[in-house]
């Protein structure tokens, strides 16, 4: 150590601005680190900086700890920016803030420097999930060398983390309150903290926490986020999204602060360049109502708006299997770099995501359905072969949504309408994050958002240009969606009831797609955001400029359509018939669900079917196994061709209809023999 370091108590008392008794008494205790020298004390400068930053209180932390942020070139634009934003906003407001950045643009990082210079106590963050909890617990976790966000951007240094900041996890189980009290930061997901049971809230002054992070920040009109806003009145709120817009009528309270716009994203290489691609039929033959007409791409178009319409084309096999080969088109292109790119699709409902899992897989590609209905260890099982690569296409209903991060989904396929902006962002961001960061010319860096047009979609994605292009004003009033989630039996295929659309489509003449920029490629500031990188680089940023400007296609185009891919025999038998045993099982809960009882329940045995044995829901697909049989072939199903299986999922409709009728006529007959044995017992 050198000796200029070390200081007598004299020294010490004056550095430390405490008097001699107080020194004594912490050094006697052993509180401040001291080294005894025959009878006197002495003190070395490196331990008492040590002590001073272990010794900070947990309301002077965030304000006081040394932090790097402004200068720090380690960090992304918009970290840096909305650090700035908010200090300056509260600075001035105690209003409510939002920031918004685009998926993949470092809101994890942003939400772990939020606290330096405006947290006066503790922070809480929260997040809308388990999943993104755990992500964020990953990035906040000081003791994780290799992943704590603050040292792996030089943050904070080594020895400061020392002393925090610390962070308690509310998972449960093995949390307490001692955890947070001695925490700086308490991490939680909503359902945690403001269940129904109260575990939480009640738990804390209200004014535990001075500052409140709100991650995935549209959701924060909702009820239990209002019970937390409500029980700490005076802590200042910071709301952070990728989409600042709600699916339903609520508005989200706060001031827009700072947003970062897609547009710089994509020019940084924070998201994916991505390009929209439509399948354009130049002649469309449906029936509607009972009437059948064949239409052009020019009438397809205007009649696109109309929802019996671009549902029906949503529903559409024709209309599905040419969405298919654009995608696969599309991914094979990616492909070519080496990179096993991937394809998540979305879809109606359960019944149509596995439909057009059928579709990919009898072509000769691995895809798996996911749905909330699903067990969860099967659930984990397709996500577990999804990021090892073992599946090609993800097919989902309501599912994979904020926080889900894998890259390699680069192909973003849509059988189903979207009727507003904000859960259409939602889903296109499963494929915006980059395969290789801050590279936004690296070939694994571009991404497909393939749909029918047909479906209207291309609306919404003009609606976004304009956000984009009004930037901040038109977002400070928008905060708002329109659409709400479909009901819970949409999405748990209980429609089948209804099992064939209003529309059907019998033939599609594809010519042609329709490709488009997700955003404008000649717009001035994605020039002028390649103009500031290459003079950051060195380069000569006028040829940069004037290069893109000359290489630049057309905002649409139209382009040759893909040749069909072959459809295996083997594959799309195979496929008929696990979507048969599928459409058997959907079917006996539509029965279930019409003749009013419950799966589990025992009565169709005991009443109705009184020669099966089993559950209502083993009983019912017996019923409709014999069914099938009885009317398509009596062979073993696993030697029926695909036309017969095709045949006996055309037939359920009609089997489903007529068995209905008949089990509902037994429990008439049964409820009136019933009353007349009562009112025999009773003479």
């Amino acid at each position: 150590m050198n000796r200029s370091d070390w200081m007598t108590t004299e020294e010490t008392t004056q550095y430390l601005g405490i008097g001699k008794s107080k020194l004594y008494d912490l050094a006697q205790t052993g509180e401040v680190p001291r080294h005894k020298v025959g009878k006197a004390w002495k003190f070395h400068r490196n331990d008492l900086d040590a002590w001073v930053r272990a010794s900070r209180s947990i309301e002077d932390f965030f304000t006081t700890v040394e932090y790097v942020v402004d200068d720090n070139i380690e960090l992304r634009d918009p970290q840096r920016e909305a650090h700035a934003a908010i200090l300056e906003h509260f600075g001035a407001s105690g209003e409510d803030a939002i920031l918004q950045l685009p998926v993949g643009c470092g809101k994890s990082g942003l939400i772990a420097i939020l606290p330096f210079g405006l947290a006066h106590g503790r922070v809480l963050v929260i997040s809308p999930n388990i999943t993104i909890r755990d992500s964020l617990y990953a990035d906040l976790n000081i003791t994780d060398r290799r992943r704590c966000f603050w040292r792996k951007r030089s943050v904070l240094s080594p020895e400061t983390m020392l002393a925090g900041p610390h962070v308690a996890v509310l998972d449960g189980r093995d949390a307490n309150i001692h955890d947070c009290e001695k925490s700086h930061i308490v991490l939680t997901n909503i359902q945690q903290l403001a269940s129904s049971a109260d575990r939480w809230l009640p738990n804390f002054e209200d004014s535990f926490f001075d500052l409140i992070l709100v991650d995935e920040g549209h959701h924060s009109a909702a009820n239990s986020w209002e019970k937390v806003f409500d029980r700490f009145p005076d802590a200042k709120v910071v709301k952070l999204t990728a989409t600042p817009y709600r699916a339903d009528d609520r508005e989200i309270t706060g001031k827009l602060v700072y947003r970062y716009s897609f547009k710089r994203a994509m020019v940084k290489g924070y998201i994916k360049r991505l390009q929209a691609v439509y399948v354009a039929p130049s002649e469309l033959t449906f029936t509607y109502e009972g009437d059948t007409k064949t239409h052009t791409l020019r009438e397809v178009l205007q009649l696109k708006e109309e929802d019996w319409f671009s549902r029906g084309v949503a529903l559409s096999s024709a209309c599905n299997v040419d969405i298919v080969t654009a995608s696969l088109d599309r991914l094979e292109q990616l492909r070519q770099t080496g990179t096993r790119h991937q394809i998540v699709a979305v879809a109606m409902q359960i019944d149509h995501a596995r439909a057009i899992r059928s579709l990919y897989a009898e072509r000769g590609y691995e895809a798996e359905t996911i749905h909330s209905k699903m067990a969860p260890e099967d659930r984990v099982e397709v996500l577990r072969k999804l990021k090892a690569g073992l599946i090609d296409v993800i097919v989902q209903v309501q599912m994979l949504g904020e926080g889900f991060d894998h890259p390699q989904l680069s192909v973003a396929a849509i059988f189903r309408p979207f009727r507003s902006l904000a859960p259409y962002l939602q889903f296109v961001g499963r494929a915006m994050r980059v395969v290789v960061q801050n590279d936004p010319r690296h070939p694994d860096n571009y991404g497909y958002i393939v749909t029918h047009s047909g479906m209207n979609l291309d609306t919404l994605l003009t609606d976004f240009r304009e956000i984009e292009r009004e930037d901040h004003q038109f977002l400070e009033g928008l905060i708002k969606g329109d659409e709400p989630e479909p009901p819970r039996e949409v999405t748990e295929g209980r429609t089948q009831m209804k099992i064939r659309p209003d529309m059907v489509v019998h033939n599609e003449v594809l010519d042609s797609l329709i490709e488009e920029d997700f955003l404008d490629a000649d717009d001035e500031m994605i020039f002028d955001e390649l103009r500031r990188n290459a003079e950051a680089m060195g380069l000569d940023a006028d040829a940069v400029v004037t290069a893109a400007k000359e290489s630049k296609r057309a905002s649409t185009r139209t382009v040759r359509a893909p040749e069909p891919y072959p459809v295996s025999p083997q594959r799309e038998r195979q496929e008929a018939q696990k979507r048969l045993n599928e459409r058997i099982k959907t079917t006996a809960r539509v029965l279930l669900n019409r003749i009013g009882t419950t799966p589990g329940g025992s009565d169709l045995s005991r009443n109705l079917l009184t020669n099966m044995r089993g559950t209502n829901f083993v009983v019912a697909i017996q019923l409709f196994n014999g069914r099938v049989k009885s009317l398509v072939s009596a062979d073993r199903r696993g030697d029926w061709s695909t036309d017969e299986l095709k045949k006996a999922m055309d037939l359920l409709p009609e089997i489903l209809n007529a068995e209905v009728r008949r089990l509902k006529v037994k429990q008439r007959e049964n409820a009136e023999n019933r009353k007349a044995r009562t009112r025999k017992g009773t003479q």
